[in-house]
């Protein structure tokens, strides 16, 4: 029998291999990043095993050591780095190719070259191992406290949460430590510490960005004549980013291999807060000249800049982060060639190389969703708010480093942002006409919008964020911790049946 309408068949025909096509398709995107880093996984588990020559009944735990580690870089370079790279995007400033690839650059170029040869290996001091701890213990101690860290910040980056992966890798060292030998082993008062910089760094960073933000609203874009005020102040601006960035780079991003005096970090910071002041007067003049008055236009100036900022963020990042990453796995290594558990470690260059490797391939397969989430999803960003927060991650360091508060980067740099969005929810004050699309009103009438305060009815920072990064950050210790211990008993159990 013929087909009455052979033109319908091949429309639905077509339809169902267009939709067959784009699952597929969809399929693909997800899988060939996961491949990839399976692969890497499965690499960094030789590479471990070529370059360490150990009995063959530790093997195993050589080759599991190494591919977790792996595992740990990659989970940081996914999350972590979204937190440098995303107000970037957000400001419209780097595309999200760019932002990765010079992430890539750059945490690598931290880790290899200033991540340091030396780590310690009970990681902050979070245990203590004076007593004496059998080395076996000790090796399944870090493993589990570095499985259970990356799986952690695996859910939060699958979670769209930006976490610290320095707590992440402290709760799992002290989960681990506890199921190896008591709650006696963990040094509360360092704990404490901690626990003080969930509140200090978001408060401290937002605080800052802030200030900052309104310095550059009340002295150049109120201004009537924007490109003549952002001729004098953005220099200015610049040559306090000079001095930031030269002791923030001191003082964290090359600590592991410069170690200067105060005075010396004091010297260097404003001879190059006056060298990049007076530098950039010409530079900012010539740009000045080819914009107009528009606030758009006066936002360009504030490019170059910004991207120099993220671009020494990345690299103290990378040189400060890796030890998340390799430091339990040098911990691991180094008790193959001591009789006893060592108050620091040496990483040989092939563990630093996976971890370098693994942040930056995690940053390229999976940072995206991050940095997008980060530098759009939060609040709106553009140039100016985008380096406040910038500048902000430095400074706020500084300041914290200074008076000994305990701070964590990225609570700095999310705080920053939060901060940022709510300075401009009690500045802008709205009439209903004038709201954006995107904005949120608490009332439900035009009625109650008439009995609420401008101030009230704009969101300009999304709510659901705020509650769902702030849980992020407080169960981010105890999750890693019970994860630790959990995985502890399991390779005691394991051990044991073997």
């Amino acid at each position: 029998m013929a087909d009455k309408n052979p033109s319908k068949r091949y429309v639905n025909d077509l339809s169902r291999f267009t939709y067959t096509y784009s699952v597929v398709q969809r399929a693909r995107g997800k899988t060939v990043p996961i491949a990839l880093a399976f692969f890497f996984l499965i690499l960094a588990g030789f590479f471990g095993n070529i370059n360490l020559h150990v009995a063959p009944e530790d093997i195993f735990i050589v080759i599991a050591a190494s591919a977790i580690g792996g595992y740990m870089a990659l989970n940081i370079g996914a999350n972590d780095v979204a937190n440098n790279m995303g107000p970037a995007v957000g400001g419209k400033v780097l595309t999200v190719v760019a932002a990765v690839i010079i992430a890539a650059i750059f945490e690598s170029m931290g880790a290899l070259l200033a991540g340091g040869d030396v780590v310690k290996t009970v990681a902050k001091g979070i245990i203590s191992t004076e007593d004496g701890v059998d080395i076996a213990v000790f090796r399944y101690l870090m493993l589990s406290a570095l499985l259970a860290a990356a799986l952690w910040i695996n859910l939060a980056t699958y979670l769209n949460a930006p976490v610290s992966t320095t707590h992440s890798i402290v709760g799992g060292v002290m989960g681990g430590g506890i199921a190896a030998a008591g709650f006696g082993i963990v040094n509360w008062v360092t704990m404490s510490k901690i626990a003080a910089s969930w509140v200090i760094s978001p408060v401290f960073g937002g605080i800052v960005a802030a200030a900052l933000l309104f310095i550059i609203k009340w002295r150049i874009l109120n201004q009537e004549d924007r490109n003549q005020a952002a001729r004098t102040w953005v220099p200015i601006l610049i040559g306090l980013m000079g001095g930031a960035f030269t002791a923030y780079m001191a003082m964290k991003g090359l600590k592991k291999i410069w170690k200067p005096d105060t005075m010396t970090i004091i010297i260097a910071s404003l001879g190059m807060m006056a060298i990049t002041w007076l530098g950039s007067i010409s530079y900012i003049a010539k740009k000045a000249d080819q914009i107009g008055n528009k606030k758009k236009e006066i936002y360009t100036l504030f490019h170059l800049p910004l991207i120099m900022g993220v671009m020494l963020l990345c690299f103290a990042h990378g040189a400060n982060d890796v030890a998340n990453a390799v430091g339990p796995l040098a911990a691991i290594v180094s008790t193959f060639t001591n009789t006893s558990v060592q108050a620091k470690a040496a990483i040989p260059l092939w563990v630093m190389m996976i971890g370098a490797s693994g942040i930056a391939l995690g940053l390229l397969l999976f940072g995206p969703k991050l940095i997008h989430t980060v530098g759009q999803k939060i609040t709106r960003l553009n140039a100016p708010r985008a380096y406040t927060v910038a500048l902000a991650s430095a400074i706020t360091v500084l300041i914290a480093t200074t008076l000994g508060l305990p701070v964590s980067s990225t609570h700095i740099a999310i705080g920053a942002i939060f901060g940022v969005g709510f300075l401009r929810e009690w500045l802008e004050h709205p009439k209903k006409g004038q709201l954006k699309p995107g904005h949120v009103l608490n009332a439900t009438s035009d009625e109650a919008f008439d009995n609420v305060s401008a101030r009230m009815k704009r969101r300009l920072v999304r709510r659901q964020f705020v509650y769902s990064i702030g849980a992020a950050w407080i169960i981010t210790v105890p999750a890693s911790a019970f994860l630790a211990a959990g995985i502890f008993y399991l390779l005691r159990f394991l051990g044991a049946m073997g």
